[in-house]
């Protein structure tokens, strides 16, 4: 299994390291944040924006089509009780592509980005908690 480790570095601001990467989290300002970070809901719509606009590249690259200066806009409801996010909406701009005949075929590739579908499909989520002992 795959495994990335987040370490709290004091004063509401998070570390994620994945290999050689590494990046900031921090919390919104209601919770002590100081605009260091993405918050992480901010950091899980971000990683769905990018990995869209993956899968939609490499398919572009793959027939032919101008995926340069292509966006990914992702528009989310932030919904509280329990707090979460919600409706999440996807666009995607290719300025350099004539679409025509061809949207139900980007939208299923972008529909099988991996992080869409674990989004879409995820059945569990399991929290261990360890401590001093």
């Amino acid at each position: 299994m795959a495994r990335l480790t987040t370490e709290y570095k004091g004063d509401m601001l998070f570390q994620t390291s994945v290999g050689t990467h590494s990046v900031l989290a921090d919390v919104p300002e209601a919770w002590g944040g100081k605009n260091r970070g993405l918050t992480p809901p901010q950091l899980l719509v971000t990683s769905i924006g990018a990995c869209v606009g993956a899968v939609v590249a490499n398919y572009c690259n793959k027939v032919g089509l101008d995926a340069e200066g292509m966006k990914v806009d992702v528009e989310f409801e932030k919904a509280d009780d329990p707090v979460r996010l919600q409706d999440i909406e996807i666009f995607i701009e290719l300025p350099n592509v004539d679409v025509t005949g061809r949207e139900k075929a980007i939208k299923r590739v972008a529909e099988h980005c991996p992080v869409h579908e674990t989004i879409c499909s995820i059945s569990r989520t399991d929290i261990h908690v360890s401590g001093q002992k």
